[in-house]
């Protein structure tokens, strides 16, 4: 069985951290344009909440159902038209005429952007290692870092804020297309647990491997696994630290420790561009070491930098908690997904990262608002210990899910992973 050409698996790969990179870029236009939407909506500062709530609705609603169909509709088919869903969602945006139909659009960019992210991670954990699995996230993050510079240049510029979001949709549109024209090498490069690679319906591989050793598992089997619920609540108490933390230091540091409202944020901006460096270097670090032992120290970081954070004393044992806490998180939603198979064996191995992905949407949202909440009725200072039990919660959590064995028999490891993956066997695709 001959190994695919080069280019083709080098395309694939540049079109996932673009796509990545597409992902972040609307999450940072609306800070930055929506004291100009507002504006020209003549709509409270607390109307933002409609948007935010109608993308997460969407992104949670497409995440988990990707998870459930990728097999039958093909993760090439899937990136090209949720990309497309976005573009029309962003063109929305701009030309909408009022903010019912921008919450609208909201929810048509929640749909696209859950469902590429579903997809993506499900393909990539099986197509890549844990190199290129860090480096993606870590590609969305400057996604994130774009948005607001885009935006920045469309006000400076003196264009109406449409504009910012017109061009995001553009370069969507593009992505689209390229999603489109690749579908057939998406559909051969499928890794085994996700579409065509693995033969989900009893038929041979797209690459004529020969007749396929399993079928589909229902969908009740994969939700009976302990193993999945486990994985799902990791993501949860992951997302919430990583969100709570970026969310509350600018208080917390502000408030709590007396540092100026510039040095606080140019703190926070640290934290994030920490989680950004921690995921290039460490992408490397995990190829070499192994998944597990990474993620074991990184968990251990984490609530190290929680413990820093929460002792009570000078702005810099804060400000360096957050540092540590951002570094150390970085591999840990990139690996979480790469070795999601080894946790519930790969027959299982796409819903459960579609689960786990809707997961990080209700870690995002309510956690860091219920932490809200407690610091508004408390103190700003329970910040530190909050996130110090989320790290602790997570570090048990990881260590049940590590010593309960997976289910089904072992297939071949992924790439860079320190143990077997389990579930059914698959066959062999293009010399995978």
């Amino acid at each position: 069985m001959s190994t695919p050409p080069a280019r083709p698996r080098a395309a694939l790969l540049l079109l996932s951290y673009l796509a990545f990179v597409s992902l972040g870029l609307p999450d940072g236009l609306l800070g930055v344009s929506w004291p100009s939407i507002r504006g020209d909506f003549d709509v409270p500062t607390e109307a933002v909440g409609w948007v935010l709530t109608a993308g997460t609705v969407g992104y949670l609603t497409s995440s988990v159902l990707a998870g459930f169909t990728l097999a039958r509709v093909g993760v090439g088919a899937l990136l090209a038209g949720s990309t497309l869903l976005a573009s029309l969602a962003l063109t929305g945006y701009s030309v909408s005429p009022a903010l019912a139909v921008l919450v609208g659009c909201a929810l048509l960019l929640g749909l696209g952007s859950g469902a590429v992210d579903s997809g993506l991670n499900a393909y990539a954990a099986g197509a890549f290692g844990p190199r290129h699995m860090n480096w993606l996230h870590a590609f969305f993050g400057l996604g994130v870092a774009i948005g607001p510079l885009i935006m920045t240049a469309v006000l400076s510029a003196g264009l109406a804020w449409r504009w910012g979001y017109g061009i995001v949709a553009a370069a969507q549109l593009v992505l689209a297309a390229a999603f489109a024209l690749t579908v057939r090498a998406w559909h051969r490069g499928a890794p085994a647990g996700t579409e065509a690679g693995s033969a989900v319906h009893g038929e041979p591989a797209a690459t004529g491997a020969g007749p396929a050793s399993t079928v589909q598992v229902p969908i009740r089997d994969t939700l009976r696994l302990p193993a999945v619920w486990s994985g799902t609540l990791a993501f949860v108490l992951y997302v919430a630290i990583e969100v709570s933390a970026g969310l509350w230091a600018f208080l917390l540091l502000t408030e709590g420790r007396g540092l100026s409202a510039a040095l606080a944020g140019g703190c926070v901006s640290a934290y994030w561009g920490s989680l950004f460096v921690g995921r290039v270097v460490q992408g490397l670090v995990a190829e070499r070491l192994g998944s597990g032992l990474v993620l074991r120290v990184s968990l251990a970081g984490m609530a190290a930098g929680a413990a820093l954070i929460a002792v009570p004393g000078p702005a810099v044992l804060a400000v360096l908690g957050l540092v540590v806490v951002g570094f150390a998180a970085a591999p840990v939603f990139p690996l979480l997904t790469l070795t999601t198979a080894e946790r519930v064996g790969a027959a299982h191995a796409d819903r459960a990262i579609g689960l786990q992905i809707g997961a990080a949407g209700i870690g995002a949202a309510l956690v860091p608002a219920g932490l809200g909440v407690l610091i508004g009725n408390t103190s700003v200072e329970v910040l530190g210990s909050a996130l110090l039990v989320l790290a602790l919660a997570l570090i048990a959590l990881y260590e049940s899910g590590a010593r309960r064995p997976a289910a089904g028999p072992p297939v071949p490891a992924r790439p860079g992973s320190d143990r077997q993956t389990s579930g059914p066997v698959r066959p062999v695709v293009d010399g995978r």
